[in-house]
């Protein structure tokens, strides 16, 4: 299944630039992309989060070292490599780990209101995140993340160079709740029927459970349920095949002609 294709679209005047998404359903979802400004107020926090686990874990382990060492055991060599294999996942996995399991988000991120998610504007998947954070070692040269803040500002939509390899971008929190388009109970179009009465109750409670939750479902989730849906029911309509709609009109127009017949429980 193609991915809905990408439309980058500032909006003149504005200081906030903005990202929008032509969904298959030719509705435009609109992110606001996050500034330089919040990401690096969000990597601040980050870094405090990670010094602090640094220095906590550093001292706790100078103690444990030491006290093995007095005792002469010979588990002080594993002791020592443990806490540099911890460092290592503190310092490198610490942004992939957190982006992976709360949905593109560190608790820097968080904490600013900000999240990573792909160009399409579905969520960043493990192996994303994992890619877009192992680049973070080429962004942070020389020092301060010089390479990174240079290819944000080259870029029309603020990425890093690890945006870039894992087709990602960094958008506000609050965009997202307002990336859901208005829908409306499409009419019955003339002379077009669509055979709703052939469905089950079983199956258009389906369609019902659907329109009733979409707006509260990730847009490339949404058009793949819509698919799905529109696809088990399209056999049993009577609305030839050339005049087809969109997955999510069809459920729409057939919900629309079932609930104007009275045919529903």
């Amino acid at each position: 299944m193609s991915q809905p294709p990408i439309a980058p679209a500032p909006i003149p005047g504005d200081f906030a630039e903005k990202l929008t998404i032509e969904t298959p359903e030719q509705t435009p979802l609109e992110f606001e992309i996050a500034g330089i400004g919040s990401r690096f107020l969000a990597i601040a926090i980050d870094t405090l989060i990670q010094t602090a686990a640094a220095v906590i874990a550093g001292l706790g382990g100078v103690l444990v070292f030491f006290a093995l060492l007095r005792t002469r055991q010979p588990s002080t060599l594993w002791i020592a490599a443990i806490f540099v294999v911890f460092f290592f996942v503190l310092y490198f996995g610490y942004f992939a780990i957190f982006e992976a399991i709360w949905n593109g988000q560190t608790p820097g991120k968080r904490s600013v209101g900000i999240r990573v998610i792909k160009d399409s504007g579905r969520p960043i998947a493990p192996a994303e995140s994992v890619a877009r954070n192992l680049m973070r070692i080429v962004d942070q040269l020389p020092t301060l993340y010089a390479v990174g803040i240079v290819s944000i500002l080259l870029s029309k939509q603020n990425k890093r160079l690890g945006d870039f390899v894992a087709g990602t971008i960094v958008v506000r929190e609050n965009s997202l709740a307002r990336a859901r388009p208005v829908w409306q109970e499409s009419p019955l179009v003339a002379n077009v029927t669509y055979g709703s009465e052939r469905l089950t109750a079983e199956e258009f409670a389906l369609v019902e459970a659907f329109l009733n939750r979409r707006d509260a479902l990730e847009p490339y989730v949404r058009y793949q349920m819509a698919s799905q849906i529109a696809a088990k029911i399209q056999p049993k309509l009577t609305i030839p095949a050339s005049e087809l709609p969109s997955p999510e009109k069809l459920l729409e127009a057939v919900a629309y002609e079932r609930r104007a017949t009275g045919r529903y429980s």
